[in-house]
């Protein structure tokens, strides 16, 4: 579990990564040495595993997404999960129960590179896409509590 300082601080470095531990530290009514001391603890207890940047996949030109729903053909699904890893428009994929037994994000430009992508994958398995809307709930943290 998380105590309240732990709290801010993690949500604090969730909106900006970049801060200085300065910063961090004045925020949350630390010295710097305490901060960092929390700070990792933080990371040796896996709470926090990564400082990221958070990139607009728009400003690269992928202006489309697509959920894909993926049924590996019988005996095919170690080759279909290679396939996913190696193709770097797939940016997020869960294997999953259920009928399907992945469902991955994909970054695109295009419908016909949603075509062209999902056609090196069709002869393995079985697909069932679905084109982004909107995204109301972005990535975000878990409770805390």
């Amino acid at each position: 579990m998380l105590d309240d300082l732990d709290r801010r601080i993690v949500e604090i470095l969730v909106d900006d990564a970049r801060i200085s531990l300065k910063e961090l530290a004045s925020r949350v009514n630390l010295s710097s040495p305490s901060a960092s001391e929390r700070l990792r603890r933080l990371e040796e207890r896996g709470v926090i595993r990564a400082f990221t940047v958070d990139i607009d996949p728009a400003a690269l030109g992928y202006t489309l997404q697509a959920i894909v729903r993926i049924k590996p053909l019988p005996g095919r699904l170690h080759a279909v999960q290679k396939l996913i890893e190696e193709i770097p428009e797939f940016t997020e994929c869960d294997k999953v129960t259920g009928d399907d037994c992945f469902v991955a994000r994909l970054l695109i430009r295009s419908i016909s590179d949603l075509d062209q992508i999902l056609d090196k994958i069709t002869d393995k398995a079985e697909t069932s896409s679905a084109i982004v809307k909107a995204q109301p709930v972005k990535r975000r943290l878990p409770p805390f509590s």
